[in-house]
């Protein structure tokens, strides 16, 4: 599963390196996940491993948004630094939307507001816990990692004389 979105997401920006900076946000919702369980007292069962498939795709997608508007930025000829400044200030409202109305549908379920929630409950934990620390910590993370790779890669092509 993870390896056939990531070779998608080759396909789809032509490079093995930015998806590789996308796919480091799927670790970064396990944080979540488990503080999610914890603190709610659920155990990781089928339900919440479900939705771990789910919150993978929200998190997958939040970095694509990020990662695009960094490489649009990038071949406008802005420097990277300014780049991923914009990138992040930009795209942070429809981030936080989308992690917002993620967390406001998952919460009825896991409050159990309904007969027979209870089932289903560890799913919706784990997918607010998830979309919350993996929403913050892609904001973060994901450009820190992005001009990582990026300057590294650059410096590898100014030193290489071929």
């Amino acid at each position: 599963g993870i390896l056939a979105v990531y070779l998608v997401l080759v396909a789809q920006f032509r490079s093995f390196k930015h998806p590789f900076t996308i796919m480091t946000a799927v670790p970064l919702q396990f944080v979540g996940v488990a503080a999610g369980l914890l603190v709610a007292g659920k155990y990781l069962s089928m339900p919440a491993m479900l939705g771990i498939i789910l919150l993978t795709g929200t998190v997958v997608n939040n970095s694509i948004i990020l990662i695009d508007y960094i490489l649009q930025r990038r071949e406008e000829g802005m420097d990277l630094t300014s780049a991923i400044v914009e990138s992040v200030s930009v795209r942070y409202r429809p981030i936080m939307m989308t992690a917002l109305s993620d967390v406001a549908g998952m919460l009825p379920l896991a409050m159990e507001m309904a007969v027979g929630s209870e089932r289903f409950s560890p799913l919706a934990t784990a997918v607010i816990g998830g979309v919350l620390a993996a929403t913050l910590l892609t904001l973060v993370v994901i450009p820190v990692i992005f001009m990582l790779l990026d300057r590294r890669a650059h410096t590898s092509c100014v030193t290489d004389p071929k």
